[in-house]
C-alpha cells in the first residue's frame, strides 16, 4: 500500500470478513493521535463491520444512522478482531452489536442502528450558521500534511479551526467552551463513515477555559442525519456544562445535507508554551 493509500480514509477504514460474522481490521498510525487510535475512526470501523455482516445475509445496502460505543480500554496500533451479532433486521431499522477485540481482550463495545438516510434536505434544523468553506484566517489543525507531530490524522484529512472561537490559540482564557471547525478528507469523498470520524475530531473545548490534562473518552454516540454533501463538513462543538472533574462537550458536524453528533471527545493536550497556532497538534 502506498503512502497516499495508507493515509486515505476510504483505504484505511476497511474490514475483512472471516465468513462467520467476525472481521479483521488494521489500526494504522495515520489514524492515530500520537500512538492512540482515534475514537472516531474506531466508531467508523464498528459501523463498517455491522453493515458488512448485514450485507452478507443478502439484505439491501443500508447506511449507519446511530453508532454508540463504550471504550473499555485503548487498542494499540495493529490488527484487531471485530465480532458482530445481528440483533434485529427491520424495514426501517436494523440493529447490530459489535465488539472490537485485541489480543483476546475487549477494547470497544458498540451498537449500530442502520437504515436508509433521507435523500432530501431536512424540513427544519437548528444547526448554527457557518460559511460553506473555512475563512481565510482559519488555523490548520496539525499544520501541514506531513503528520510528523502527534496529530497524525493531518495526513489523511484537513481540519481548520475558526480562531474567533478558539481564544486558547492566542493564550486567552475565559472564552465560552465552544469551537467552530471545518474538516474534509485529503483523498476521496466525504461519506457517512467519514462523518462519524469528524464528530470526534475537535480539540477539547475546555481549552478555552484554560483547562488541560488527560480526559479519555469513555462513551461516544454519533447520529448521522443525512448523507454528507461534497466538500467541507462544518462542525460546531460546545460544552453545556463544565465541572471540576472534567467536561461534557456535545460536538456536532453538519453540511447543508448532513449532521452528526457525538459526546464526549476529550484530548489530553496542553498547548506547548510559545507555540505558533500553525504548529499546534492535538491529542484525543
Amino acid at each position: 500500500m502506498s503512502a497516499q493509500d495508507s493515509a486515505a480514509f476510504g483505504s484505511s477504514c476497511v474490514v475483512r470478513s472471516l465468513g462467520d460474522g467476525t472481521f479483521t481490521a488494521d489500526l494504522r498510525q495515520e489514524w492515530c493521535i500520537d500512538t492512540h487510535p482515534h475514537g472516531g475512526f474506531l466508531l467508523a470501523l464498528l459501523a463498517k463491520a455491522a453493515l458488512d455482516v448485514v450485507r452478507e445475509t443478502g439484505e439491501p445496502a443500508i447506511d449507519p444512522l446511530v453508532v454508540s460505543a463504550e471504550f473499555l480500554r485503548p487498542p494499540a496500533i495493529g490488527p484487531v478482531l471485530l465480532r458482530t451479532d445481528i440483533r434485529k433486521v427491520g424495514r426501517r431499522a436494523t440493529v447490530v452489536a459489535v465488539t472490537m477485540e485485541q489480543r483476546g481482550r475487549s477494547c470497544v463495545e458498540g451498537r449500530v442502528t442502520a437504515g436508509r438516510l433521507p435523500a432530501r434536505a431536512p424540513d427544519w434544523h437548528d444547526a448554527p450558521p457557518a460559511p460553506v468553506e473555512p475563512p481565510a484566517g482559519a488555523v490548520p489543525l496539525g499544520g501541514d500534511d506531513d503528520g510528523e507531530g502527534v496529530f497524525h490524522l493531518a495526513r489523511g484529512c484537513e481540519v481548520r479551526i475558526d480562531p474567533a472561537t478558539a481564544g486558547y490559540l492566542s493564550g486567552r482564557t475565559g472564552d465560552p467552551p465552544r469551537l467552530r471547525l471545518w474538516v474534509r478528507p485529503r483523498h476521496g469523498v466525504v461519506d457517512p463513515y467519514f462523518a462519524l470520524l469528524a464528530g470526534d475530531i475537535n480539540p477539547p473545548v475546555v481549552l478555552n477555559l484554560g483547562r488541560t490534562g488527560w480526559a479519555p473518552t469513555a462513551q461516544l454516540t454519533a447520529l448521522v442525519r443525512a448523507r454528507p454533501a461534497p466538500g467541507w463538513l462544518r462542525l460546531h462543538v460546545e460544552s453545556r456544562s463544565v465541572h471540576e472533574a472534567g467536561s461534557t462537550p456535545t460536538p456536532s458536524s453538519s453540511t447543508p445535507r448532513t449532521a452528526s453528533s457525538a459526546k464526549p471527545a476529550n484530548w489530553p493536550w496542553p498547548p506547548p508554551p510559545g507555540s505558533s497556532p500553525h504548529e499546534l497538534g492535538c491529542l484525543t
